[in-house]
Formats: C-alpha cells, structure tokens, sequence
C-alpha cells in the first residue's frame, strides 16, 4: 500500500527512526523497545483511551501492544508507515479487549457509556465546559466505530488509506464512517450549546 500522508517522503518507510528500531527489534534488540516506547507511547495511549475510555484499561491494553510489536517486528515490511502498522495493532487489541469487558459485563456500549456520563466528576463537568472538552466529551458520546474513525483522522493525522488497513475495512467504508460520525457530532454540539458543529 502506497503511504499517501507523506507526499514528500520518497524513501519509503524503512528511512524513518520508528521503523529502524522496529527492525533491531527483529533482529532481538531489546534497548530498541524502549526506544520505541519513548518516541510513540504518548499518541498510542492518548488513541487507546479515547477509544476504550478507561486509562487503567488503555495502560494494559499498550503493554499487550509493545509485547506484540516485539513478538512480530519481522513481520513488519514497511509497506505502511511504522505508526499505522503500530495503530493497527493497538485497534485489534482495543477491540478484543472491548468485546470481553462487554461479555463479562452484560453492559452494550450505549449502556456504558451513559454510566460514564453520569460518573462524572465535578472537575469533569468544569472541563466540559471548555469547547475542547465538549468536542471531547461529544466524540466520546460516539459509538467505537465512529470514535476510531474519527480519532485516527483528526487526532493521529491518519489519512484515508491509512485508517482503512488500521480499521481492516474498505476505504469507502472508512468515509462513510467519517460522514455519519460527522453528521451525529455535529447534531451533539448542537445540543450541547456549540454554535459550530465539527469542521
């Protein structure tokens, strides 16, 4: 898959510091986990909590997703830029880790996400308050569909291609997702007093 983000990169994926530690990550490096760590952590966790909305959750979740990276560096082929490979990854596992806390606990999304809104703490409500966090709090409203499309767009600078072999679905499926998520946030600003819908 051609990486379209990055119209001024002519060496491909393999010239990039993520993908060269995830190549001595194949090779055993050890050091070079950490080094990936460091230069990625802080996207991948913001990505796994705003999808699975719980950060004890998402902080497990990115363990399971740097144990997978080390187990499967030489499967990485640079076809894709290292982070996409990475989001991929770390959706899969959201997803999975999902479908348990729903099996396990009898709640749908719709139902757990209610419970969150009604847990809301004082300092919670206060940030509502500021545009940002009401655009947040609206995009968290979303189903995950919609909230992963709309986060690895906008949030990870994810281009269309990109979200499609992150998401494993058509790209067609990709901006049908992104219209209706649009459509439904924009419908939640409105009612939350936000005189602009999302751009």
């Amino acid at each position: 898959m051609r990486d379209t983000d990055n119209a001024g990169d002519t060496t491909g994926h393999t010239a990039s510091p993520e993908a060269k530690l995830i190549a001595a990550i194949a090779g055993g490096n050890q050091q070079a986990v950490k080094s990936l760590y460091a230069l990625t952590h802080v996207r991948l966790y913001r990505f796994l909590v705003r999808l699975l909305r719980n950060e004890a959750v998402a902080e497990e979740v990115m363990n399971e997703v740097y144990l997978a990276v080390w187990q499967n560096a030489s499967r990485y082929e640079a076809r894709s830029a290292p982070m996409t490979w990475i989001l991929s990854i770390a959706h899969n596992k959201a997803i999975s880790t999902m479908r348990k806390r729903r099996e396990l606990s009898g709640l749908d999304d719709a139902a757990t996400g209610e419970i969150a809104d009604e847990d809301d703490t004082p300092d919670v409500v206060a940030q509502k308050r500021d545009k940002a966090g009401l655009i947040r709090a609206c995009i968290d409203r979303l189903g995950p569909d919609h909230r992963s499309v709309l986060d690895l767009v906008y949030y990870q600078e994810r281009s269309v291609a990109e979200v499609a072999e992150i998401l494993a679905i058509p790209e067609a499926t990709v901006k049908t997702r992104m219209f209706y998520a649009r459509k439904k946030l924009s419908e939640l600003l409105k009612d939350a007093g936000v005189d602009r819908g999302w751009p």
